[in-house]
């Protein structure tokens, strides 16, 4: 059973870290009430989808998350990584939680600071300054030796579970969604937007989240200006794929290869069950 290593350790690039900086003087209170940080999101582009569908109905959320937990954790129980931390030798200090938040990005820093504004004596608040100083780098100054298992405490505090829910949401799903019912692509599509946000950030990188979209769409029509969905998301599954080799970390490609592209070679746009793929040579099934 693969765990997380390196093969999965740059999701969330030096893109994200780039925005992050940009956020750093941003207070808690905004933290938890702005829709959309600016920068961090995908473009808008069209006030309404093209397609009917969408991964935020629940039923196509829920497969969304095993999805990602198949890569992320090698397990399709996405419930089970609240409390998952470890340093995984990537260079961004810690990366916990459901997502994959990490010290040295900026979202984990958000995360606590939003769970504090709702809890302010939760077990982590103590660690707000530590997580400041150490934001954008790989250091554990003032979080070693009790930052992890604090941190597997609070995931016991549904309060916990739940900013890491919203956090999730906020930063990663919702702008996803959001941008591919714009380009009028399924659930599949928005899929695709998402699992793309959540491993490369989003900003003026070309390996970011935007960059991809971009460079799709210079070689194929999303359905939002009359281009057939399915050739448009083969461009865009090859765009991630420049993308991630442009990393050694990133050079197993197979959450593309042997997952998503099935789902599209089998006509799958709207993410039906059963679904059974592949990630990093182990397989998976949802009925």
């Amino acid at each position: 059973m693969r765990t997380r290593s390196i093969a999965r350790a740059l999701p969330k690039s030096a893109t994200r870290f780039a925005l992050g900086l940009a956020l750093l003087a941003v207070p808690a209170t905004a933290v938890a009430t702005a829709a959309v940080p600016a920068g961090r999101a995908p473009a808008r582009t069209a006030p309404h989808a093209v397609r009917a569908g969408g991964l935020d109905d629940p039923a196509k959320k829920e497969i969304a998350m095993q999805l990602v937990s198949s890569a992320e954790n090698s397990s399709l129980d996405w419930k089970a990584q609240y409390g998952y931390i470890e340093d995984i030798g990537d260079g961004r200090g810690y990366t916990g939680g459901i997502i994959g938040f990490t010290s040295g990005t900026h979202d984990m820093l958000q995360l606590v600071e939003l769970y504090t504004q709702r809890k302010p004596d939760n077990v982590l608040a103590r660690y707000l300054p530590a997580l400041r100083r150490v934001d954008g780098s790989g250091s554990h100054d003032g979080l070693d030796p009790d930052y992890p298992k604090d941190w597997k405490a609070a995931a016991q505090d549904p309060g916990f579970r739940q900013a890491q829910n919203d956090e999730r949401d906020r930063v990663y799903f919702n702008p996803a969604v959001e941008q591919g019912k714009a380009d009028g692509v399924g659930v599949l599509g928005q899929f695709a937007y998402y699992d793309a946000i959540v491993m490369h950030g989003d900003g003026s990188d070309p390996t970011g989240f935007s960059g991809i979209r971009k460079r799709a769409q210079a070689q194929a029509k999303p359905p939002s200006q009359g281009g057939d969905e399915t050739a448009y998301l083969n461009a865009f599954l090859d765009a991630r794929v420049w993308a991630m080799k442009q990393e050694q970390a990133h050079s197993d490609t197979s959450r593309v290869d042997t997952e998503q592209r099935v789902f599209l070679n089998d006509g799958n746009l709207d993410l039906h069950t059963p679904l059974d793929w592949k990630v990093y040579g182990d397989s998976y099934h949802i009925g």
